[in-house]
Formats: C-alpha cells, structure tokens, sequence
C-alpha cells in the first residue's frame, strides 16, 4: 500500500504543479472545479445520500453556483474578484463554525433528515468557498499562480511534516473520537515544516524578504486551519462508518481524502495575503 501511495504521489503532484503554474485562470477553475466536484460527490455519500439521482441533482447545483459566479464577475468592462473574496470569506466563517461543531462529537451523527441537511450544506459552503479563493490567488496580480501554489506547498508540506513527527515524537492526542492516530506533536510539527515550505515558496512567487514573517503568519494561520478541514472530513468518515471518502486514488482513498485540509487552507490564506498585501 506504500508503494502505491509513493506511486500515486509522484503522478499526481508534479500534473497538479503544472496545472497551477501553466494553465491560464479560466482553465484553472474549470480544472479545480472538477477535483473539488468529485470530492463533493464523495461528500454526499459520507452525508448519506445513496440516490443516484438526488446526487446529481445536488452536485449540478453546486456546479450552477459556480457558472453563477463566474457570469455574476463579468462585465463589458472586464471582471471583478468581489465575489470570490466574499465566498472566500463565506468559506473562513463556515470552518469557524465546524471546529464548534468538532467539539460535538454526537452532534448529526444519525443522519436524520435534518443532520443530513446540514451535512450537504456544509459541504456547499466547503466546497463553493475554497474554489473562490483559489480562484482569487491565481487571478490575483502576475504572480498569482505562485502565490497559489505556495499555499498549496504549504498545506501538503505540513501533511507530510505532521505525519513523521506524529509518528516519532506523538505523545499527547488531538482528537482521539474523531482522528484517533493525530497528536499535538504532529500538529506543531506540521505547522513548522509547512510554514518553512512557504516561506521558500513565497521567495520564488518575488515575496520581499521584508515580508517573509506576514508569510509565516499567513501560513501558520492556514496550516491550523486545515487541520480543521481535515478532522472533519474524518467526523464525516467516523459518522458514516467509513475508513476513506471513496476508492477514486489507488492508495490514497477518494479525492475529498486529498482536498479535505486544502478546502479549508484556501480561504484564509487568499483572504490573509489581501490583508497584509502581498
């Protein structure tokens, strides 16, 4: 299983890397736009929704949301970003309310119709508002599709970093109900790894060096929320019954298994690049 993680890894980054970096923003979005609707395909299914069509129909609807978007931001005169910016706020304020709802462990647990209801919910207001925030960075300025790239390092930095210091150094757990293999020695281990990653990632999108510590606020602020992407896709999985979000990456579980931290990573690190100008 090891191998084929290696494998898949080794596929997938460098196609992802190059996506970011060549495509022009309107491919870019429709690129994203893909992954992100799979991962939400996969979150219907962890919000117990077994119907084919029902389904469809809602992953369409989130697909509208997104056209709606983009036709709302264009004009005679050229495009605006407002939109985007406030989805990706939208998308800051719903990761604020998942880590109350982390702290609930029992809270929609038995798909009734109205946990069921919140759960697709929540999967719009994950989904819709890291798209707009990926959109924001990649369109943002000539540098935008490394700024994106640099938030992108840094999350699958920090992955990696909490990962081998979990394994070496994990004593004390994060949340054993929901992700019983993380600890807060990952978690710090983490953020160290993944925000070094984006001070040197920031450096090649033309960072000032003057300005290398807002970065590593703005990355130490996006990798902790991750995690908050991250361990609720496993409350999703721990209600479900579930190990992974589907079977689409051989060794890697579904797509959501692979975007979950980045759906909630974006929107504060495009929102956090705006505040401090860079």
């Amino acid at each position: 299983m090891t191998r084929t993680r290696v494998v898949a890894a080794l596929v997938m980054t460098p196609v992802a890397i190059a996506a970011i970096l060549l495509l022009p923003t309107p491919w870019m979005m429709v690129a994203a736009a893909a992954v992100f609707l799979a991962g939400l395909w996969e979150w219907f299914d962890l919000a117990d929704v077994d119907d084919s069509l029902h389904k469809w129909v809602l992953l369409i609807a989130n697909l509208g949301l997104m056209v709606a978007i983009v036709w709302a931001s264009h004009s005679r005169e050229g495009g605006t970003l407002v939109l985007y910016q406030v989805g990706a706020i939208v998308g800051i304020v719903w990761w604020a309310v998942a880590l109350l709802w982390l702290s609930r462990f029992e809270f929609g647990s038995n798909h009734q119709s109205w946990a069921r209801a919140l759960k697709l919910a929540a999967g719009t207001l994950a989904v819709v508002p890291a798209w707009c925030a990926l959109t924001w960075l990649h369109a943002d300025g000539p540098n935008g599709h490394k700024w994106l790239l640099t938030s992108l390092a840094a999350v699958w930095a920090a992955d990696t970093g909490a990962y081998f210091a979990g394994r070496h150094l994990g004593k004390h757990k994060l949340a054993p109900r929901v992700s019983p293999n993380k600890t807060w020695e990952g978690l710090l281990g983490g953020v160290v790894v993944g925000t070094l990653v984006a001070l040197a990632f920031s450096l090649l999108a033309d960072a000032d060096p003057r300005d290398l510590p807002k970065v590593a606020v703005i990355a130490a602020a996006s990798i902790l929320v991750s995690v908050v992407g991250d361990l609720f896709e496993s409350l999703l999985k721990r209600h479900a019954g579930k190990k992974d979000s589907g079977t689409l990456i051989p060794g890697h579980g579904g797509a959501l298994d692979r975007i979950d931290a980045v759906l909630a990573a974006l929107p504060v690190f495009a929102l956090g690049k705006a505040l401090f100008g860079l």
